[in-house]
């Protein structure tokens, strides 16, 4: 075998770091996952990951250690946010992205090929993997968007008509019960006329369940401000901030775009908000309520 260049020796250096250590991740991950159809695949990429370690170490010729931090911390963000997305935020982690296949395969192209192989084989199988949340996201979709829209326009409009705080939470809260109530049995509803018996009861609480979530950070602000406009400003910003943290928990798992469904939740929760901050400012002149 000749001898690589120091660079590209440092590169399979880190290539069998990111194999090795997200070997162990997916051996973990397998110890603690009930679902028998997820273990096997689990088990499965493990291996798929301690090839393509031996594979870059028949180039380096040496053992290289795990990394002990990216073993926990991608452990946890599967377990806590589920394997696809835990999985998918690895493979595009740090330490993969340092990794210049293009300046190995200058030297070692047939180990490229293999290893291309491998990773394909590996997408297949995480998409294989069966998770509750990626199943019933539409259900998700569903309870945050209406919360969003229809919860924050209440609170934007009665900010202005009554320009307090308690009152304001209060009615956001009832207004927030009483719409999860609703989206849960309508989603129940709307499930059973379309035959999903199986996945109906799961649909309306994967709903109510996100537009709950929703409600309670829109609402916060008012327990925690005197200025009831002010309570508004970050309630505006919770939601845009839910909708970043929603949009990109989405555009990881599924693989769709970030930005347009990103701008287009923002767009829709703000015009409503607007328009909902102005009928509140018609209605206190109108009727002229002072509270």
């Amino acid at each position: 075998m000749k001898s690589l260049t120091p660079l590209v020796r440092d590169q399979i250096i880190k290539a069998q770091r990111a194999e090795i250590t997200e070997y162990h991740i997916y051996k973990r991950l397998a110890k603690r996952t009930k679902k028998a159809a997820n273990k096997e695949v689990l088990e499965r990429i493990a291996e798929d990951e301690l090839r393509h370690y031996n594979i870059w170490k028949s180039y380096s010729q040496r053992e290289v250690a795990p990394g002990s931090w990216n073993i926990k911390k991608y452990f946890w963000i599967a377990r806590i946010f589920g394997l696809t997305f835990g999985l998918k935020i690895m493979e595009r982690g740090e330490e993969r992205a340092q990794i210049n296949y293009k300046e190995i395969g200058k030297e070692i192209p047939e180990a490229l090929k293999i290893s291309q192989d491998e990773n394909n084989h590996e997408k297949e199988l995480i998409a294989m993997i069966d998770e509750d949340q990626l199943k019933y996201i539409g259900s998700i979709v569903l309870g945050l968007n209406d919360a969003l829209v229809e919860i924050l326009g209440t609170l934007a409009g009665l900010t202005f008509a009554l320009q307090n705080n308690k009152l304001v939470a209060l009615a956001g809260i009832i207004t927030g019960i009483a719409g999860a109530l609703s989206m849960s049995s309508s989603e129940y509803l709307s499930n059973k006329s379309e035959g999903k018996e199986d996945g109906a009861v799961k649909s309306a609480i994967f709903t109510g369940i996100a537009y709950v979530f929703a409600v309670i950070f829109l609402v916060a602000p008012y327990f925690i401000f005197k200025s009831p406009f002010m309570s508004l400003a970050v309630a505006v910003f919770d939601s845009i901030f839910i909708v970043f943290l929603f949009t990109f928990y989405i555009s990881v798992a599924n693989e769709q775009p970030f930005r347009k469904r990103f701008v287009e939740m923002v767009t829709l929760s703000t015009v409503v908000g607007l328009i909902s901050f102005g009928l509140g400012y018609l209605a206190r002149i109108v009727f002229g309520i002072e509270v």
